[in-house]
């Protein structure tokens, strides 16, 4: 389910045209690291609303990483919408929440200023029981954004929806598009 993160009104976001691109980019569950390529969220999304959605997923990238190759993403497929998830990686690597939040509010900022509009995807911390950090939600509700904070939290929760300790299979991957 795609949660508001204010106390508001949802953001809306413009309603898709057939040939509009969304751009899916972020790191290995982008990517669909313990799954085919044909079973990744952004795979099954475009079989599931028949539009164009691009794979955009590096496995092991930072957000400043991500950063860095955001621009080139951007011009080459022109993107309507982006799903932006990252940031497990940098938890991963021990890097300060302060400097994840500002890539990720780096790549929103350019992202608008591309003509795209964005959805923030957060993760769950790479412990036990974890939930994502509260600074997608502070995020997503300072810049107006659509978030969803919980698929990747329930998938990565449930045993039979995963294929290792961080990632999910097949069938949590078709969860993560169907939400």
């Amino acid at each position: 389910m795609l949660l508001c993160a204010c106390n508001a009104k949802p953001p809306t976001l413009p309603r898709l045209g057939a040939k509009d691109v969304i751009l899916a980019f972020g790191d290995s569950l982008t990517y669909g690291t313990g799954a085919g390529e044909h079973q990744s969220y952004p795979t099954v999304l475009q079989q599931l609303i028949q539009r164009s959605v691009v794979r955009a997923g590096v496995p092991g990238e930072t957000t400043a990483q991500g950063l860095a190759r955001l621009p080139d993403a951007i011009e080459e497929h022109a993107p309507k919408l982006v799903l932006l998830c990252m940031g497990g990686n940098d938890m991963l690597q021990k890097v300060a929440p302060a400097t994840i939040r500002a890539n990720l509010r780096a790549m929103i900022e350019l992202a608008r200023k591309r003509g795209a509009n964005v959805v923030l995807i957060g993760v769950p911390e790479p412990k036990l029981f974890s939930d994502p950090p509260k600074f997608y939600g502070e995020l997503a509700r300072e810049l107006g954004l659509p978030y969803e904070g919980d698929v990747f939290d329930d998938v990565l929760h449930d045993q039979s929806l995963k294929s290792d300790a961080i990632h999910p299979n097949a069938m949590g991957y078709k969860r993560v598009a169907e939400a």
